[in-house]
């Protein structure tokens, strides 16, 4: 049997209903684990030993049925725990402890899911390589000299270097399916107001997106079935059913119509990248799949959009922390002017500061309508692109990132390249769609590349579809990184 600690969560729930072995078991392994591994990944913040022991040992006499029962799930820095530090790993908000669990934190406990801890990530969210984080960056497990991708980066490498079974990211502009992609896990951003955002500390509101990072397909709709559906605490949620998803994960595709962007395959991706997604298109069109190209002809304008919209949105949220109520509190003020200046000075990272300035900028008197007003307007056409492209095909198909992870420190001076990480990933947030990304092959230095599946609002079956298919035709998600 292969190591506890190593198998997904479907298949550790049908090893505890055999008697197997008893969630306890599954506890002590992973912590184990963690004790081994995150010197070299550092994906943790917190690591919860003692509460997850003991709710391991309720669930070993109580013999919880739960979807999740025994399961260990890891929670980004960013999801509130109660009375759990939860800083967005960001020094301004240290000691902050959450009166409250977010909606997708009670989903779990509900549900018998553990919480083993909270995990890295850029602060505030705000990357896309986990190098911004006021405790250190999040090493690939592929490759620790390289990144992880972000801003979920922890969350990523913990799923990937099997020091948590589940984990939990937030998507932005691609903070679930990057890392996910750079990692060679499953990585679901699934439709905005599909999951409650309430109890995430908010980076950009319009566009923030809980979401499963898993180690294959099935985990994915296990996980996203017990944290989707309305939440009347979030008035972004959508009272929808939450569908059956385990019943999307048939391995056919005959009849299915995938569009893909000619818009996505220019230049400036790398050829290993083009090579395995033309690979991945032409495997779904053996397998039955009609593929045809589409234009989706604002993309050009998505990146330019996006870094209006979300820094504007992320200055206004940002505004409320200030060392006054909770977190971090300079010393040595002279007035609450002074306080103010020095507590957001110093308790905010490079990056923070660069997106509130941007935002206030844009937001600001005389260029709100030249810049933040425009940029929604894009946001339309962006999303009608989609709308129009949706009306021929079922899914869309696009590599996840242009490039695999690179190394670290490589662009945390070029703030330009870095935010072209993202470039694949943030028109999916600008126009609210659900999207997935899962491995689909390695470059020639044995770092993982991304494929990803774009679908119709609330239509994650569709993309369940897809990529399960995909997934149970081929070998990659079975690749693990050789990190001891």
């Amino acid at each position: 049997m292969p190591a506890i600690h190593s198998q997904t969560a479907h298949e550790l729930k049908d090893q505890m209903q055999k008697g197997a072995f008893k969630p306890s078991a599954i506890i002590e392994d992973l912590l184990a684990r963690i004790k081994d591994i995150d010197g070299k990944t550092r994906s943790y913040t917190l690591v919860n030993g003692e509460s997850s022991r003991s709710t391991a040992k309720g669930l070993d006499s109580s013999g919880s049925k739960g979807a999740l029962s025994g399961v260990p799930v890891a929670i980004k820095d960013n999801i509130c725990v109660k009375g759990e530090e939860t800083t967005c790993a960001s020094r301004i908000l240290k000691g902050f402890k959450p009166p409250y669990d977010a909606t997708v934190v009670k989903r779990l406990k509900e549900a018998g899911a553990i919480l083993l801890g909270k995990t890295n990530m850029d602060e505030f969210a705000f990357g896309s390589s986990c190098e911004t984080s006021c405790y250190n960056p999040t090493r690939n497990p592929w490759d620790t000299r390289r990144i992880p991708g972000g801003s979920s980066g922890g969350s990523a490498a913990a799923v990937a270097a099997d020091e948590t079974i589940l984990a939990l990211g937030s998507d932005t502009g691609g903070s679930i399916r990057q890392p996910a992609s750079m990692c060679g896990v499953v990585g679901l951003k699934p439709t905005y107001g599909r999951v409650s955002r309430y109890g995430l500390i908010a980076f950009a509101s319009s566009l923030d997106q809980i979401g499963p990072i898993t180690k294959d397909v099935e985990d994915s709709a296990l996980l996203l079935s017990v944290i989707a559906g309305h939440d009347e605490m979030d008035s972004t949620s959508v009272d929808l059913p939450v569908p059956d998803y385990k019943k999307a994960l048939v391995k056919h595709v005959e009849g299915l119509k995938i569009g893909v962007p000619k818009e996505y395959f220019v230049k400036g991706i790398d050829p290993q990248v083009l090579r395995a997604i033309k690979k991945a298109i032409d495997l779904l069109h053996g397998l039955g799949a009609a593929v045809e190209e589409i234009s989706l002809p604002h993309t050009e304008y998505a990146l330019a959009a996006y870094y209006i919209v979300a820094p504007a949105e992320a200055s206004s949220n940002l505004a409320r922390f200030d060392g006054v109520q909770y977190g971090f509190r300079a010393g040595g003020a002279e007035d609450l002017i002074d306080m103010y200046i020095r507590t957001r000075s110093q308790g905010f990272g490079n990056e923070a500061k660069r997106r509130i300035l941007l935002g206030t900028y844009v937001l600001s008197s005389g260029y709100y309508e030249a810049y933040y007003l425009k940029a929604q307007k894009v946001r339309t056409k962006i999303k009608e692109d989609f709308d129009n492209a949706f009306r021929d095909v079922d899914c869309i198909i696009t590599p996840t990132s242009p490039t695999a992870a690179f190394k670290i420190g490589e662009r945390l001076e070029d703030p330009l390249s870095m935010y072209l990480s993202d470039i694949y990933t943030i028109p999916v947030n600008l126009a609210g769609l659900p999207a997935i990304s899962l491995p689909c092959g390695f470059t020639g230095d044995e770092l993982p590349i991304g494929l990803q599946i774009i679908g119709k609002p609330f239509d994650e079956e569709t993309l369940f579809r897809a990529a399960y298919t995909y997934e149970q035709n081929t070998d990659w998600h079975k690749k693990r990184p050789n990190i001891t």
